[in-house]
């Protein structure tokens, strides 16, 4: 009878195994890594800690927002201008925003508004088609109303 030959298995062995193992696992982890870090251009708060002992006070701030009852719905022109139209609101108002590309890969952008008639707000400049969040602004002199919104 025909003797086999059968190698061992050695500790260098499953030295290979390890170092294969996890260098799969390594290389999948730093690829989704620059993935995501390629994709997110944006800083969602400058300092955490301030954020965080200014979040009471934001709070109260969308509180006394919404005690104030006014309504807003904001349409995009085929101009690329922005209509707000404003209900439950004081004829006279302010408004302004900022335009954030969600992934920060354009600029911010602000936007001013001229009144074009009883509660309604023309954006003065056009803004580009794409997914935007818009922080809009309305203000009355005495009381002021925030509101953010995603546009696409």
């Amino acid at each position: 009878m025909a003797k086999t030959s059968r190698k061992r298995f050695t500790g260098w062995h499953m030295t290979g195994i390890l170092v294969a193992f996890f260098g799969s696992v390594a290389a999948v982890n730093f690829t989704m890594a620059s993935y995501a870090s390629s994709t997110f251009g944006g800083i969602v708060v400058e300092n955490s800690y301030v954020a965080s002992q200014e979040f009471n006070g934001w709070l109260e701030q969308a509180r006394e927002s919404e005690a104030l009852g006014w309504q807003a719905v904001t349409t995009w022109r085929p101009d690329g201008r922005l209509v707000v139209s404003v209900s439950e609101a004081p004829d006279y108002l302010t408004a302004q925003a900022t335009a954030r590309h969600p992934l920060g890969r354009k600029p911010d952008q602000m936007i001013a508004f001229t009144r074009i008639g009883e509660g309604a707000y023309l954006s003065d400049e056009g803004l580009p088609e794409g997914r935007w969040t818009l922080r809009l602004e309305l203000t009355d002199g005495v009381s002021t109303w925030r509101r953010e919104e995603d546009l696409s």
